[in-house]
């Protein structure tokens, strides 16, 4: 006599069809076409995980280089100027600064150029 493993395949399956719930069409009812969607849906997340980070720091250097030619000074020589001063920001912070508090933003730019 075979075992056909119908409570484990059952289980499984259900554990599927529940995270693929609110999906459209066939990929929230049949297995195969569920297991697929939620294959590629962890895929796309873990991919977007580490996207996410390369946009964030996209967004942060658009931020601090528009804040810092307010000032006349472009990215490059502001960020150089910052390390060679000693200041050790990281982007998301001078980002961050440059948008909520633009008199340390000023200071910050000064040091930078004085550097």
């Amino acid at each position: 006599m075979r075992v056909k493993g119908g409570f484990r395949t059952r289980r499984r399956h259900k554990k599927i069809i529940r995270q693929t719930s609110g999906y459209y069409g066939t990929r929230h009812r049949l297995w195969r076409r569920a297991n697929e969607a939620w294959m590629k849906a962890m895929w796309y997340a873990y991919r977007d995980r580490r996207q996410r980070r390369r946009d964030l720091r996209r967004l942060w250097i658009l931020r601090i280089n528009a804040a810092a030619r307010k000032y006349g000074l472009p990215y490059n020589r502001f960020i150089a100027g910052l390390k060679r001063a000693g200041v050790a920001l990281d982007r998301k912070v001078l980002a961050d600064i440059a948008v909520r508090d633009a008199d340390t933003f000023a200071r910050l730019v000064e040091m930078a150029r004085q550097a």
